[in-house]
């Protein structure tokens, strides 16, 4: 079984319906709620995956006297602020990571925009987010900046950008290439919901102040699965699609060979070796996470990240359910925080909800309101749409005056 091939756009059909639309009812699913969904289910599979970051599904099953199933303590227990190489982060126990704080500040930027970003939002906003403003931590379980805690790829952005006055949309160049962008990217997805080939050229744009080569193109291709998952009667099948339409290079071939192996399986105890497999041959960090390969994070046309294919293949496996989908994705190990923040934000946004107890625990261990930043990017996503309709209707009058043919023609 494989997807579909995606449909031309230039042929004019009619975008899809739901069937709420089509009986004249309110949709199941509307955008606050697949936004929502979306950016709590991305926050929820990151602290999940946080505390066996790092580990194979064999170590993390002998850690634990089985697979995972919802949130899991430090994998050091007690001795997680000395215990290397996790030292002095408090992973597990429900904390989100730097996903979802990368996340949170990415929607800030929007909030304060209030319209479509580029690589110059990043450098005159988020970078001064995470240089000044102190916020609490959950790992770190103190009020700092976050600058102090994410990692050297995103600590990149403020040595080239606020120090080294670098043109934001290339300043991405030089930087390790992996999946630092790509993680953040699902509100991106979410402000040009329905209409993926928006949000990749946006993420590209944003992601370049970040990420190059395939780093980069993961970005893009996030957002526009993202944006795919909120369409009406989006499924996992659609979502892939969208991505294989965009997609490029050796991302596209990693997306395409893992999806390919995902459509054979409906468990992820069974898939999780196979999608390893799948994925391996376009990875470039090898089979020890912790030791990268000499030839690791190098920029290529012929690699890919691990984390959004594998994704990707989790969603199909999953059937697009939550929990499964969230689970498959800790429990694959390696980077599976970010996995498991990508599977989350693609199961919310297409409707399946997170459970309760998992996003209750997290929110109160991580001292963060989940919910918040998803009604501020809901009312972003609106006004965005609003002023792309009239630049869309501005235009049209102005093509029309030079003697083009009128849209409604």
């Amino acid at each position: 079984m494989t997807p579909e091939e995606p449909k031309d756009p230039e042929r004019g059909t009619d975008p899809p319906r739901s069937a709420e639309a089509d009986r004249g009812e309110p949709p199941r699913h509307g955008l606050d709620e697949r936004i929502t969904g979306a950016l709590v289910g991305a926050a929820v599979g990151d602290a999940l995956g946080g505390p066996v970051e790092g580990y194979s599904p064999d170590q993390i099953t002998e850690r634990h006297g089985g697979r995972i199933h919802g949130v899991v303590g430090p994998w050091h227990g007690a001795d997680w602020r000395t215990a290397r190489p996790i030292a002095p982060y408090h992973k597990g126990d429900g904390h989100v990571t730097d996903d979802t704080l990368m996340t949170h500040a990415l929607i800030r930027v929007y909030d304060r925009v209030r319209d479509h970003l580029d690589a110059y939002a990043i450098a005159d906003h988020l970078v001064p987010d995470l240089m000044t403003n102190p916020r609490w931590i959950p790992e770190l379980e103190a009020e700092v900046l976050p600058l102090h805690r994410v990692f050297l790829a995103e600590k990149w952005l403020v040595a080239r950008l606020a120090y080294g006055h670098v043109d934001p949309r290339e300043a991405g160049t030089g930087n390790i290439v992996n999946c630092g962008a790509a993680m953040y990217m699902a509100p991106v997805g979410l402000v040009n919901a329905a209409n993926p080939a928006a949000a990749y050229a946006e993420a590209l744009d944003v992601a370049g102040a970040h990420q190059s080569s395939y780093g980069r193109e993961a970005a893009g291709v996030f957002a526009a699965a993202v944006a795919a998952a909120t369409a009406p009667d989006a499924t996992p099948d659609s979502v892939v699609t969208a991505c294989l339409s965009l997609a490029r290079d050796g991302t596209r071939a990693a997306i395409e060979k893992v999806c390919e192996v995902a459509y054979g399986y409906s468990d992820f105890e069974s898939a999780l070796g196979p999608l390893r497999t799948a994925v391996a041959p376009y990875d470039t960090v090898g089979p020890d996470y912790r030791a990268p390969s000499l030839g690791a994070r190098r920029p290529s046309r012929l690699h890919s990240i691990e984390e959004l294919p594998v994704a990707l293949g989790m969603l199909l496996v999953s059937g697009g359910d939550y929990r499964h989908a969230v689970l498959g994705s800790v429990n694959y190990g390696r980077d599976c925080d970010s996995i498991a923040t990508m599977a989350g934000a693609l199961a919310g946004a297409l409707g399946s909800p997170v459970p309760e107890d998992w996003a209750k625990t997290v929110a109160e261990a991580s001292r963060l309101d989940l919910w918040a930043p998803a009604r501020t990017l809901t009312a972003v996503t609106r006004e965005v749409f609003e002023r792309d309709v009239l630049r869309r209707r501005s235009h049209e009058q102005a093509f029309t005056a030079l003697g083009g043919r009128p849209c409604c023609a």
